[in-house]
């Protein structure tokens, strides 16, 4: 019996031995692959290392298992567990090729360049599906993993039968986290919001940083960060600066006396905005657009290729006006008159 019991367990470290090596050699192939084609294209094939270090090895002791001279009993335990080992490894696997996959199809869309509506679009939808297909992996896997056990499949079974008031408990429980991942769905699809896009929520101005399957994070002007849960984008309205388009209109109004000479003012304006590399040179329009018994309102309507361009350009346009009116049209300043009958 001491005799089965050793050949057993020399089996069991030869085929991990043997495992370990195929394992270096597999590392030293996906090490040589990224010179080769991974490099290319952006991704690199050795976030592949870490779940293989382990389900190679344990690929091999399963395959000595059946050699085993051991009492049918504890060979049968020995082989549920390195079942589960197997499952779970091969789950760590899946999600690491679910997210080389992603970076693989990702790698053409560049959403660092000033026309990337398409390419957040992308980023957006294969995030959120990566996403749904990772937790997909890791239910299917802890799935597997119970069915290897009989109470657990007896008990689910049971739950199963009798799932009147306990269905109705965690329906009531999960209804927030599922509303969420089915708003993370419609996203995806939907598009009301992409990554990089630029908008308006509860009073702040930011962009949409990162898209879960749960929250959403934009980061606002001035690099806070606003959390929100995802179904907010569905639910309540905000504002999408880029989404048909990144480029903007944005407007400065200038307060002045009657007397300003309002074509002066608007060819300033053009001058100013000729000379700015911040101009996309689409709008350029000076209006009175109002009036009051003290002043007029002069709005300069202007346009830039993005919001935060837009902002600068904006700032840039009014000290400049404000300047040129200081220098020539001083006494077209807004001011008070009165009055004084003797």
């Amino acid at each position: 019996m001491m005799s089965n019991y050793l050949f057993s367990g020399i089996l069991i470290a030869s085929g991990f031995t043997a495992g370990w090596v195929f394992y270096l050699i597999i590392s030293f192939l996906l090490k040589r692959g990224n010179a080769f084609f991974a490099e290319g294209l952006k991704v690199d094939l050795r976030h592949l290392k870490s779940p293989l270090r382990f389900l190679i090895p344990v690929l091999c002791v399963s395959g000595v298992i059946p050699l085993l001279q051991l009492p049918e009993k504890t060979r049968l335990l020995i082989g549920d567990f390195i079942r589960i080992l197997l499952i779970a490894f091969f789950g760590w696997a899946a999600v690491k090729i679910a997210y080389i996959a992603r970076d693989v199809l990702l790698h053409r869309y560049d959403i660092n360049t000033r026309d990337n509506l398409r390419a957040r679009g992308i980023h957006t939808q294969m995030r959120v599906i990566t996403n749904v297909i990772v937790v997909l992996i890791v239910l299917l896997t802890i799935s597997f993993i119970l069915m290897n056990f009989a109470e657990v499949r007896h008990i689910g079974v049971s739950i199963l039968a009798s799932a009147g008031v306990i269905g109705i408990v965690i329906g009531f429980a999960a209804q927030k986290t599922l509303g969420n991942l089915i708003a993370g769905i419609q996203i995806a699809i939907a598009q009301p919001i992409r990554l990089g896009d630029v908008v308006i929520i509860e009073d702040e101005w930011g962009w949409i940083e990162e898209i879960t399957l749960t929250f959403v994070v934009v980061r606002i002007w001035d690099l806070r960060r606003l959390v929100v849960p995802i179904s907010y984008f569905l639910e309540k309205p905000f504002q999408n600066w880029t989404r048909t388009s990144a480029d903007l209109l944005g407007t400065v109004f200038i307060y002045t006396d009657y007397a300003i000479p309002v074509k002066e003012v608007r060819n300033e304006l053009t001058s100013i905005l000729e000379n700015s590399p911040k101009w996309d040179k689409k709008v350029n329009v000076l209006q009175v657009t109002n009036t009051t018994e003290k002043t007029i309102e002069l709005r300069a309507l202007m346009s830039a290729a993005d919001s935060p361009t837009l902002w600068d350009l904006r700032c840039e346009v009014r000290e400049k006006l404000l300047g040129f009116l200081q220098q020539r049209f001083p006494e077209c300043l807004p001011r008070m008159r009165i009055d004084i009958n003797n």
